[in-house]
């Protein structure tokens, strides 16, 4: 697997590694966020493959604590970090254990954010979804929401997307250059009521950007484009 180089985001904070993506014909990219605690030590929000290379990389950040599993679509690399970081603590969203069955984790994610990050992480389970699951992340120190699919973003300015996933997501799901909620999300909310209001405690954190796992990121205009991305919910319920 090819992996792009990890790439600091925000200084002695939070570095990201994008990683190839193929699903369904498409090809497009995930992201890999690592955030270094005040503790010093690192958590892996979503992770990559973790080869020799890149798990070098990140040990030099600081002693992996935490692999975060936070989505039910982002799990597919969990035992590589964890054969990488033996010692680190695994964390999983709801649904993740009938996905990957055999997964060892030490705890599963909702609201209240674990001890461990409580301190500096805010966490929110997003509800009222059949299909996709997620638990949205806010980092304080830097003003950063962390994300998997709730918002996906892809431009022509993103890098490493095949034709295939342009023309669905231009064309069909009329999701090229308007951020929404992956297409699972979108045809999977099965309690409106409820996913407006996971929505609405995102919403309530005071962040600058954002960074999902697939597309461009989100530099400017962070809040104004999650109300926007996520519009479609509340107006019905």
């Amino acid at each position: 697997m090819l992996l792009m180089p990890l790439t600091s985001y925000i200084a002695d904070h939070i570095w990201l590694c994008a990683y190839p993506v193929r699903l369904a014909g498409t090809r497009f990219e995930a992201r890999m966020t690592v955030i270094r605690l005040a503790s010093g030590e690192i958590m892996l929000h979503s992770s990559c493959h973790i080869s020799m290379a890149i798990a070098e990389k990140i040990l030099a950040l600081g002693p992996v604590a935490h692999i975060v599993v936070p989505g039910n679509f982002h799990h597919l690399h969990a035992t590589s970090a964890q054969a990488a970081f033996p010692g680190a603590k695994t964390w999983i969203c709801p649904g993740v254990e009938t996905k990957q069955p055999d997964l060892k984790y030490d705890g599963i994610l909702g609201d209240a954010a674990p001890a461990d990050w409580m301190s500096e992480i805010d966490q929110v389970l997003v509800r009222g979804t059949r299909i996709m699951r997620e638990v949205a992340m806010y980092h304080r120190a830097t003003r950063t929401l962390i994300l998997v699919d709730l918002i996906e973003n892809f431009t022509d300015a993103t890098p490493n997307t095949g034709g295939a996933l342009k023309l669905w997501f231009k064309y069909v799901l009329r999701m090229w250059a308007n951020p929404k909620p992956a297409p699972e999300y979108r045809i999977g909310w099965n309690d409106r009521a409820a996913a407006a209001n996971s929505l609405l405690s995102i919403l309530a954190w005071d962040f600058e950007q954002i960074i999902g796992s697939h597309g461009d990121l989100v530099d400017r205009d962070a809040h104004a484009l999650a109300a926007k991305a996520w519009s479609g919910i509340f107006g019905q319920y």
